[in-house]
């Protein structure tokens, strides 16, 4: 599929896959409207595309404020205003304490961005697809959301909505003709676990110390190669692992 004549829209673009994606969208000669909270990042990334041709438009959106989402997405300006792309990316972990020492501010993030940020996102996107008869929805989920693993069952539990919804979304879509897909990675290296472990590096690197974990590009070329093969085909699932990875908690380590 020619992506020339398409606007993509990407959440949570302030790093990590979400950089990467917006990145690869505007190489391919998409219209890229992006969001995230990190304003100067936001804006470096724009300039950044802007001086190589692209067409892009950054705003700052939490996702988790539902009127916010609602007000911002019916006000992007044109050519931005009619995604025929969402890749709905944001999303972030906190803390690995099994459920008795669980923090509750961690499990509200993890839920309310996780989930209920990108349900507003894709009820503010969705019904315009609708109405024009196209449009296609990538969710970046996880293989948390396949998987349970010790300490990280509330962000697990996040990641299996997505899954859910995912599939209850394909169903709902169906005589629309609209794909929905996902693209689970499994170890990424970026700043995931530095902002699951609060800024705690040490901790975060040992998440890949003796393995060689997928880069937010490696992501960003599966969410690319799912939007781009024939209207007539989607990519429902993609399960993306580093060769060092077999299962969530199944990791190879040298050194």
């Amino acid at each position: 599929m020619d992506l020339r004549d398409q606007v993509v829209l990407v959440t949570g673009a302030s790093a990590g896959i979400g950089r990467a994606c917006v990145r690869a969208f505007a190489a391919a000669g998409a219209r890229v409207a992006f969001c995230g909270r990190r304003r100067d990042r936001l804006e470096a990334l724009a300039e950044e595309l802007a001086a190589a041709g692209a067409e892009v438009h950054p705003f700052v959106l939490d996702v988790r404020r539902r009127q916010e989402v609602a007000a911002a997405l019916a006000g992007l300006p044109e050519p931005f205003s009619a995604p025929g792309i969402l890749v709905n990316n944001a999303g972030l972990s906190r803390g690995l304490d099994p459920i008795q020492d669980g923090e509750w501010r961690d499990w509200e993030e993890m839920i309310e961005t996780n989930v209920k940020g990108l349900l507003w996102v894709t009820r503010a996107v969705v019904p315009g697809m609708v109405a024009r008869g196209r449009g296609h929805v990538i969710n970046i989920g996880s293989i948390a959301g396949r998987e349970v693993y010790p300490g990280g069952a509330v962000y697990c539990a996040s990641k299996h909505a997505v899954a859910a919804i995912t599939r209850g979304l394909r169903l709902d879509l169906n005589q629309a003709g609209i794909r929905v897909s996902t693209v689970d990675p499994g170890l990424v290296n970026t700043e995931f676990s530095t902002v699951r472990f609060r800024g705690d590096r040490t901790r975060a690197d040992a998440t890949y110390a003796g393995m060689t974990p997928l880069t937010a590009e490696d992501v960003a070329d599966a969410v690319l190669w799912a939007a781009t093969r024939p209207a007539h085909v989607n990519v429902a699932e993609i399960l993306l692992l580093p060769t060092d990875q077999a299962a969530a908690t199944v990791v190879r380590r040298r050194g």
